[in-house]
């Protein structure tokens, strides 16, 4: 059973990773928070909560999920790859790891009704389907961008019983939908849970989103090790906020033969419009915390790009931000349109359709020097069943 351990990595008492993380919110946020932080700090490492946790994740969610040796790749590119295959899940992606989490801290707390922000949707997702199960009032936050371009998303929260609100200020896709998220949760803290989805936000939630998530390197590094008999030279994951990229990563950090590596969204380019809050950022406060945005010369937050609804966010995780200063984890972008080829390439080569974030990961396969024969762990969070309809717009196969 996963409960998590102390690590060199945790933040201060404050919150802080380095400069980064804290807590930068309205004086009426700070009583829900410190109540949150006060109930993780007593179930962090109790195992009584941790075997409610195990049980919905073994029994409900299908964990643990494969570590799957992928042949076919693996014999193009010319080293042995293995896929964490999170997009068995149910519902689809790793957001359900920490979402049966602190939905069952909500509940503990006495909370009735969840907020959400989502983006792909998989977030929002995972919300609404735990929120049927505990029986909770469920209202998910998504940019009017995003909510046309992940209809399919759109309908099932409404299925589970969620009220799904369209954003339609700024760029309209996830920094919006936090915006509205947040603003929502100012007026309602008294009896409103909000389950953030990704490792940023005010502390605690960072540290624990990461907590929730890092079962997924916990049981890949075993895995692993019982696959091989070693552990891998490198392990990949795609980056928006950062959760599932933390999450894989957290349990090889200290591992110096190991290197983590995160894949921004390149977008239409480097130097054109894109995702890549470490490449092209600064640090800047955004959400209730430190950490780098892509923003303007007088510090306006900038209109993140990619094609995939998941990593358009014009930030990231402050604990991304302290490890990439760090250079505890190495950080790179892929393009939208290498991972669009990545997306078919994956498709094709081994009957795995990936969501359009993991097939970033993917395609950093092919822009890795000397590879061969190395081990590679790549983190598939999410399958593309999602994006279908995206998909079929941008591809034009011939009859």
């Amino acid at each position: 059973m996963y409960i998590p351990s102390e690590s060199q990595f945790d933040p201060d008492q404050n919150g802080h990773f380095g400069i980064f993380g804290g807590r930068y919110v309205p004086e009426t946020l700070m009583p829900a928070l410190l109540k949150l932080e006060e109930e993780y700090k007593s179930i962090r490492f109790d195992k009584e909560f941790w075997t409610e946790v195990d049980g919905y994740l073994r029994d409900y969610v299908g964990r643990p999920s494969p570590l799957y040796f992928a042949k076919n790749i693996s014999d193009e590119v010319g080293a042995k790859v293995y896929l964490k295959r999170e997009d068995l899940n149910h519902t689809g992606a790793h957001k359900v790891n920490n979402v049966i989490a602190q939905g069952l801290m909500a509940k503990r707390l006495g909370y009735k009704k969840i907020i959400a922000e989502t983006g792909a949707g998989q977030h929002g997702v995972a919300t609404a389907t735990i929120c049927a199960l505990l029986d909770l009032e469920c209202e998910i936050f998504m940019g009017a961008k995003d909510v046309a371009r992940q209809e399919l998303n759109v309908f099932r929260m409404k299925l589970l019983g969620a009220k799904v609100n369209a954003v339609e200020s700024g760029s309209k896709t996830l920094k919006d939908a936090m915006n509205d998220a947040i603003r929502h949760w100012v007026t309602n803290t008294r009896d409103t849970f909000y389950i953030i989805g990704t490792i940023a936000g005010p502390h605690p939630y960072p540290m624990m989103v990461r907590d929730f998530q890092a079962i997924i390197g916990y049981e890949a590094r075993a895995q692993i090790l019982q696959k091989e008999g070693r552990l891998p030279d490198h392990v990949l994951a795609c980056i928006g906020g950062g959760s599932n990229a933390i999450g894989m990563f957290q349990h090889f950090l200290e591992d110096k033969e190991v290197e983590c590596i995160g894949i921004e969204a390149g977008g239409l380019g480097i130097d054109s419009k894109n995702g890549c809050s470490l490449k092209k950022g600064r640090p800047g406060i955004l959400h209730g915390q430190m950490s780098y945005l892509l923003q303007d010369g007088d510090g306006q937050v900038l209109e993140a790009h990619s094609i995939s609804a998941g990593l358009d966010y014009p930030g990231i995780g402050p604990e991304h931000a302290f490890h990439h200063d760090n250079k505890t984890i190495s950080y790179d972008y892929v393009t939208d349109e290498e991972a669009m080829d990545a997306f078919v390439w994956l498709s094709r080569k081994e009957g795995i359709i990936p969501a359009f974030e993991s097939a970033h990961a993917i395609a950093y396969l092919k822009k890795m020097p000397n590879i061969k024969d190395k081990l590679i762990i790549i983190n598939v969070s999410g399958r593309g069943d999602k994006d279908m309809i995206q998909a079929k717009e941008i591809l034009h196969f011939n009859d």
